[in-house]
């Protein structure tokens, strides 16, 4: 059983060095009883083992967010593990498929769009259904893409900007029924693996003056988690002081 009797959901787990990880981590050093949903079992296994191994409490749950089967057995499975109640969910899955548009297959778009926006809305309404009325925080993680089309990702603009219109949808809904709908837009590289893989080293100073820090995401998330009712945000977008924005 968790410290406060609280459990998390964070679904978009990948990478040990990755935004899902982070917050898994990072709620699970919280005291939340955390489940760690993602494509990849391995990578959840070894996600859920780093928690455990200082002391949290963590569930690795296999879901494909773009099947609504699977993302109803992932909300049953949280539901009937442990003790306490589901108050923080965070969908943190997401692509950044390239493309120009004259030559992309509809169903490369089709893919993109699936798992940026129809997963979110899979997620998200399962938090309605379950989550209410006790209510709680259900953060999206959003991009610059969210708010403004950039050439060759066409696909990846598009699902991003659908989801922030369904997220901000969702926030308008089901706020006087108690449930905090938030979304982080990541304006830029993040200092994780993805980042790391393409410079194809360890990162120097000047490397890590160019990403987001993974510690001050973290930070973002569980301080929109924190906020009362009478103060709650819908919004909020982070980026380094070198980001040209």
């Amino acid at each position: 059983m968790s410290q406060h009797g609280k459990k998390a959901l964070v679904v978009g787990v990948g990478a040990e060095r990755g935004l899902g990880s982070a917050l898994a981590m990072r709620f699970a050093a919280e005291g939340h009883q955390v489940f760690v949903a993602g494509r990849t079992m391995e990578k959840l296994q070894h996600v859920s083992s780093l928690i455990r191994s200082r002391g949290g409490v963590a569930t690795p749950v296999q879901c494909d967010a773009t099947d609504e089967s699977s993302v109803v057995s992932l909300f049953d499975a949280v539901q009937s593990d442990g003790q306490g109640v589901l108050d923080l969910v965070v969908y943190n899955a997401g692509n950044s498929m390239p493309g120009n548009i004259r030559e992309m297959q509809a169903d490369y778009f089709t893919r993109s769009w699936n798992v940026l926006c129809f997963g979110g809305f899979l997620v998200g309404r399962e938090v309605c259904r379950r989550m209410l009325p006790g209510g709680g925080t259900l953060l999206y993680t959003g991009a610059s893409a969210s708010l403004r089309g950039k050439a060759g990702f066409a696909a990846f603009n598009s699902g991003k900007a659908a989801l922030r219109t369904m997220v901000q949808a969702m926030a308008k809904e089901y706020a006087a029924e108690g449930l905090h709908v938030g979304h982080v837009i990541i304006d830029g590289g993040i200092a994780g693996q993805r980042q790391f893989d393409r410079l194809g080293a360890e990162p120097d100073d000047k490397d890590l003056e160019r990403f987001i820090c993974l510690q001050s995401l973290t930070d973002a998330y569980w301080m929109l988690y924190r906020q009362k009712p009478t103060g709650w945000t819908f919004e909020l977008d982070l980026r380094t002081a070198l980001e040209n924005w």
